[in-house]
């Protein structure tokens, strides 16, 4: 029985690994495309250092960040929906 035992804990541990892995709370949103953002900025011709650089990085990450406030108000007001309109069978 031990063993039995312990093999499905394995299973179930093995299982919360993995369901777990899946879940991450601060991805990159799809509208950013997940690029890098120096290998983007380099590539539009901007030298490293250069003031336009700095600027292409700046602009990604305010970008990255309002898609992030988005997302994440999202979430927040669907929550608050589903609170204020439960539906009842």
């Amino acid at each position: 029985m031990p063993l039995a035992v312990t093999s499905r804990l394995l299973i179930a541990l093995a299982l919360a690994i993995a369901l777990a892995a899946c879940s991450a709370r601060y991805q990159t949103p799809v509208a950013m495309g997940g690029d890098d953002d120096d290998a983007v900025c380099q590539s539009r011709g901007y030298a490293q250092g250069s003031p336009e650089y700095v600027a292409c990085r700046k602009d990604r990450d305010v970008q990255r960040n309002a898609a992030t406030a988005r997302a994440d108000r999202r979430q927040r007001d669907l929550g608050e929906y589903m609170l204020n309109n439960p539906v009842r069978p």
